[in-house]
């Protein structure tokens, strides 16, 4: 929701601080999908046991 209110608000104003805002979220989201995808395997090997 942030990430949408931050891209809309750098397009219609074109504020530079809201398009980095908008980066800034995009990373984490990449970061937390990575670190989520790393530990499915981890996961499953203890639903296993």
């Amino acid at each position: 929701m942030i990430k949408k209110i931050a891209w809309n608000t750098f397009k219609n104003t074109g504020d530079i601080n809201a398009f980095l805002e908008f980066k800034q979220i995009e990373d984490i989201e990449k970061k937390n999908q990575t670190l989520k995808e790393s530990q499915m395997p981890i996961n499953k090997d203890i639903n296993k046991n």
